[in-house]
Order: C-alpha cells, then sequence, then structure tokens
C-alpha cells in the first residue's frame, strides 16, 4: 500500500509556512497506550503518530532526553527518547529498526483506512498494550519473569532479559496454555491454545 495514504488530513499542513523536517508525516490518531519510565508505567493517549514518532498526552512528563519504553493498542512496543514537551504531554521519537518502521507504517495505513475501505484485519483479534509483568513456564519447567507487551483473546507477546522460548515451544501464562509462535532477542509472541470442550 501507498504511503501516500499516511497524509494528514488535518488543513492545517496546507498553511505550514515553514517546511516540514520531519523525516516520517505524523497523523492525527488516537491511541490509548502505557509507557515505562523509571521503573513505573503511565497511561497516555497519542495526538498524533507516525512510524518515526509521536506526541502523546499524558499526566506524567518524563524529562527531555530521558528513555522511554511505549506500549500502544493495536501497535505494540516500541521504545523511544522523549525530544520537547507540549502544553498536556510530550513528542517521543521511536529508537526503532528500518524493518520495525515499516510494520509500524503498514499498521498505521491499516488503521487509517480500514474504515474506508472495509479492510479486514490479519489479527484475529484487537490486542491491548500491556505492561504488567506475566511468569511464562516453559515446556521444561523453568519460569521466566516476563513483561507483557500486548495481549488479546487469542495470544500474546512477552519480552524477557535472557534465553527466551523458541518457535514451537508450548509454555503456560497461568492456567493458559500457548505455543511459541515468534522468537526474538529479547521478546517472543505466543498463540493460547484453548481446549475444547467435551
Amino acid at each position: 500500500m501507498s504511503a501516500a495514504l499516511l497524509k494528514p488530513q488535518s488543513p492545517a499542513s496546507s498553511i505550514r509556512t515553514k517546511p516540514d523536517r520531519r523525516r516520517h508525516k505524523r497523523v492525527e490518531l488516537s491511541l490509548n497506550g502505557r509507557f515505562l519510565h523509571d521503573g513505573a508505567d503511565h497511561t497516555f493517549l497519542t495526538a498524533n503518530v507516525s512510524c518515526g514518532g509521536a506526541i502523546v498526552q499524558a499526566r506524567a512528563i518524563p524529562e527531555v532526553g530521558a528513555a522511554v519504553v511505549c506500549y500502544f493498542d493495536d501497535l505494540g512496543r516500541v521504545s523511544g527518547e522523549v525530544v520537547r514537551h507540549t502544553e498536556d504531554g510530550f513528542a517521543v521519537t521511536f529508537k526503532a529498526s528500518d524493518h520495525k518502521k515499516d510494520k509500524l507504517s503498514d499498521r498505521l495505513i491499516w488503521l487509517l483506512n480500514h474504515k474506508k475501505y472495509n479492510l479486514s484485519d490479519e489479527r484475529s483479534a484487537p490486542r491491548k498494550a500491556g505492561g504488567g509483568p506475566a511468569l511464562v513456564t516453559r515446556s521444561n519447567g523453568t519460569k521466566l519473569q516476563c513483561r507483557v507487551i500486548d495481549i488479546s483473546l487469542t495470544g500474546a507477546a512477552f519480552e524477557f532479559d535472557g534465553p527466551v522460548p523458541v518457535v514451537g515451544e508450548q509454555v503456560r501464562v497461568g492456567t493458559l496454555r500457548g505455543e511459541v509462535v515468534r522468537a526474538v532477542s529479547g521478546e517472543f509472541a505466543i498463540r493460547f491454545l484453548h481446549q475444547k470442550k467435551a
């Protein structure tokens, strides 16, 4: 899909007197989420967002230059750095690989256009940003103290500071069983294996 679909619809963009030096066009999109800073979780709401950063409304305002970890509903986990303060929040630039930014761009395009073009979502259930702790038990009995990145009715993603389970491995999260479907350095995702009723 074309990145042109990401152009803001606000008329303010047409009367801008100075050239926009941002590498990625931001769009007005309200997404709930949480950010982690100094060991505490805080809620936010995006005012606008791009694959390179966002402006968020929040009560807690980290200092400029602070590293934050953001958990966006419908976008997932993104690390970033606070670059300036606003009247009711702050601007954050994302510290992500080009591959991650491409995925964010694709997801933003879908979020902006799915109602207009009746697009179907490749996800079987909507995901919500996490941020809380979770104890994941591996198939060999090893317990991992993880942090939830996002979660839905059909699966969840976690981050862990250490070796993560391999794709195909079955794990437990509380009373739920799941199968690892994605595993990268420090992160893994599972799909829940719901037991069939007799």
